[in-house]
């Protein structure tokens, strides 16, 4: 199925999102990760198409979407959550599944919990977190915010690519054809005539002046919608301990929680093979 390409105005910017199935009823949100875009869920839309009209955002500051003149108050999970209701009401969508990637993920936490303003909690009917939990490693926090702050500039798209496959080597198996087009969604290409991710690198500021964005263990034990995690076998950003304590509080508590890890994938898996695509597909057909 063919994605529209589309912009709104959200909480005064300019937002790019990719919407599939349009003509269903039934809708998920799919919320790329922090330095990404709406197009790494082109798998998982193409995916679940065939029965929801799936929307793929690209978060302000990222993408073919607005950059923040205020990044130091407009980059932070509360302003995306922000991003995230006007989409909704201007898309006219009442009820919806959230599946998130990383700062996706979280987005849709502290979306769904009830806890922040605008309240979507009513609107969110489950949750996907993809390799996103309550509580996150610091070390990979440092590790993020260090090739994240400082985006690369090369000469070559070839050469950008061969940075991407080394730099998201944890996102899993990717075909020739996905790393490329991975590479051609999510560059730009400066006054100069270089090339470098297309993302404002300012965006990293919301891990200076809000960090506290991902202590959301009050956001978790308020939820009262299915929670499905997967986390990669092999990521630094979501430990074996935090998972196991999902089980344990929140959802995990009344049985509505699930854990499952990804073999061959760190921080964060692609979303792109079968396995994967059906483990989201029979968790929403569950709900």
């Amino acid at each position: 199925m063919t994605p529209t390409s589309n912009y709104l105005r959200c909480a005064g910017r300019e937002i790019h999102y990719t919407e599939w199935g349009a003509a269903h009823r039934q809708t998920v949100l799919a919320w790329h990760g922090l330095a990404r875009t709406g197009r790494d869920m082109d798998e998982l839309a193409s995916h679940l198409s065939t029965r929801f009209r799936v929307i793929c955002p690209d978060t302000v500051g990222r993408g073919l979407s607005q950059w923040s003149a205020r990044p130091e108050q407009e980059y932070c999970l509360s302003f995306y959550a922000q991003l995230a209701n006007d989409l909704l009401d201007q898309l006219h969508i009442d009820e919806v599944h959230w599946v998130g990637t990383s700062m996706g993920g979280a987005i849709g936490l502290v979306s769904a919990s009830g806890l922040c303003q605008p309240a979507l909690g009513p609107r969110i009917k489950s949750l996907v977190l993809n390799d996103m939990a309550p509580e996150i490693s610091a070390a990979a926090v440092e590790r993020i915010k260090a090739y994240a702050g400082n985006p690369p500039v090369f000469d070559t798209v070839t050469a950008l690519e061969a940075f991407f496959r080394q730099v998201y080597q944890p996102f899993g198996w990717l075909s020739d054809a996905q790393w490329r087009r991975l590479t051609e969604t999510s560059l730009r290409r400066l006054p100069d005539g270089r090339v470098t991710p297309h993302y404002d690198p300012a965006m990293v500021q919301q891990f200076i002046h809000h960090p506290a964005d991902y202590e959301m263990w009050p956001h978790y034990d308020a939820l009262q919608i299915p929670v499905l995690c997967l986390r990669g076998a092999q990521s630094d950003l979501v430990l074996p301990a935090t998972t196991a304590a999902m089980l344990q509080r929140g959802p995990g508590l009344r049985g509505a929680a699930r854990v499952v890890e990804i073999a061959g994938c760190g921080h964060a898996p692609a979303l792109n093979v079968p396995e994967q695509l059906s483990l989201v597909s029979d968790f929403l057909a569950a709900v």
